[in-house]
């Protein structure tokens, strides 16, 4: 029997006036499955990722998160998902300790299971040492893992990551590409976005192009690479391929 989807997006639309951001995207990701949203920067992943997660309203189509429709069962579905977004939004005057504590505390959880898995995702983290800094004074490598801490608070079953390694050293972003394949052992289904190709080839198990909007193609690396009329191919080709643009500038080094 096939499992439902953790994430079903049905044709999925935002037009700002005459301009379509995203256009009649379909998409559906398995428990447990890594899916990589690749395109340049302006292709539409980051207007994707706020419709999912509730803070922008689709012009039409809709998100199903655990079959809750983020529009209709908004709290219902937002309980299932961890969001870390592109630029990291936390309370700077607050310690790292202090920050996650409030965050529990909105999430519900008790104040001991608050204070316990504040301990856990610290030490995750490598942030123990930090603790007690006030977040204002940390880099932006430590305060993307503070965002991070702050998505698995309440142990989602849905990640959302929007360009997740942004900003982190060579060393934090390996780590955090292995708690994303950890998280997805575990039956977590993730999507992330990224303009780098090697993040997409390593870490997902299916890859959607995105360009000006649109899903023009969707599969694995060598599926895409079919779907280009190119077997065998690199990644790399694919994109040039499938898109007819230059590649994505990566603009970080990973």
């Amino acid at each position: 029997m096939a499992t439902e989807p953790a994430i079903l997006l049905e044709d999925l639309t935002k037009t700002y006036g005459d301009f379509t951001a995203v256009q009649g995207l379909n998409l559906s990701v398995r428990p447990g499955e890594i899916f990589g949203f690749l395109g340049a920067n302006g292709a539409g992943k980051t207007t994707t990722m706020k419709m999912m997660v509730g803070l922008l309203p689709p012009t039409s189509g809709r998100v199903c998160i655990l079959g809750r429709d983020v529009w209709r069962e908004p709290a219902a579905a937002k309980r299932a998902i961890g969001y870390v977004p592109d630029t990291p939004i936390l309370h700077e005057l607050l310690t790292a300790r202090e920050f996650l504590w409030f965050m529990a505390d909105l999430y519900g959880l008790s104040r001991s299971e608050g204070k316990a898995r504040t301990e856990e995702l610290l030490s995750l983290m490598g942030l123990t040492a930090q603790a007690d800094r006030l977040i204002r004074d940390f880099s932006l490598g430590m305060k993307r893992k503070m965002a991070i801490a702050t998505a698995l608070l309440h142990r989602p079953r849905v990640l959302l990551l929007d360009e997740v390694t942004n900003g982190l050293d060579a060393r934090a972003a390996r780590e955090v590409k292995d708690l994303v394949k950890a998280w997805a052992r575990e039956g977590v289904a993730v999507v992330l976005t990224t303009h780098i190709l090697s993040i997409a080839e390593e870490l997902s198990d299916s890859i959607g192009l995105i360009h000006r909007g649109k899903l023009i193609a969707n599969g694995t690396a060598a599926e895409l690479a079919e779907q280009a009329g190119i077997p065998g191919a690199g990644l790399e080709e694919s994109f040039l391929a499938l898109t007819g643009d230059e590649l994505p500038q990566e603009a970080e080094t990973v």
